[in-house]
């Protein structure tokens, strides 16, 4: 099945392309779990357009919504500062967990949608998630498929984790895995990276977890079930 513009006219028209996104994921991680350790479980995760400010958690001037504030006489000053904070909203993942007795993460695979495009700091939350990933030597897959806005994250997430490496060649569309692997007391940060075109292939990376192992992460066998699923000819239509 080749690569579908799902951001534009006409298969925007006639599918949702929050839905397409959810379903990949799902058999992104269904296909995970047919090859995954015993200890190991892959986790879909999707949620759209949550804007979260504070009147989401709080009535003014009262406790929390869903929470009972316990009686006490100490109560916090004012703060000294109020400032903004962009978290991320749009979150299209598989997660994969390894049990320690607790779940600790292995591995991501971030799908972005367009609002992680939208503006700078939905750009820099973006990021900043993707390098805490690796940065707790959980290996991760970013796939980027958006046509309709444009955005280095492949560049960015190398500049904010190896400040000074050479920049990478920035691509409208892509594929990348990244592995953090620690040898002799060094930690340094393996790159897989492919260029994406509507129209062509999608390819399988390896999908390094913390553990040491790995697995083939097939984007285009769960790409094509996930059209077939949602009846997405191989046309577009």
């Amino acid at each position: 099945m080749p690569l579908h513009d799902h951001f534009h006219a006409p298969l925007r028209e006639r599918r949702h392309w929050t839905s397409f996104h959810a379903t990949w994921a799902t058999y992104l991680a269904d296909d995970l779990n047919a090859h995954l350790p015993e200890r190991y479980i892959a986790e879909p995760h999707a949620q759209f357009a949550i804007e979260i400010d504070v009147a989401t958690w709080e009535e003014p001037g009262g406790p929390p919504r869903e929470e009972v504030q316990p009686a006490m006489e100490w109560r916090p000053p004012a703060p000294q500062m109020t400032l903004p904070l962009t978290i991320v909203t749009d979150v299209v993942e598989v997660q994969i967990l390894r049990n320690e007795g607790g779940f600790v993460l292995a591995g991501a695979v971030e799908l972005v949608s367009p609002s992680n495009k939208d503006r700078p700091l939905a750009r820099e939350a973006f990021t900043s998630k993707c390098a805490a990933y690796l940065q707790q030597g959980a290996g991760l897959v970013v796939v980027d498929i958006v046509t309709e806005r444009r955005a280095d994250f492949h560049g960015d997430l190398l500049a904010r984790v190896s400040p000074g490496s050479v920049p990478a060649a920035e691509a409208d569309l892509y594929a990348a895995a990244y592995r953090p692997v620690s040898r002799d007391k060094q930690t340094t940060l393996e790159v897989w990276h492919e260029n994406l075109a509507v129209g062509g292939r999608l390819p399988t990376l390896p999908l390094w977890l913390r553990g040491g192992i790995y697995l083939p992460l097939r984007l285009e066998t769960a790409y094509d079930r996930a059209c077939r699923t949602l009846r997405i000819a191989a046309n577009g239509a």
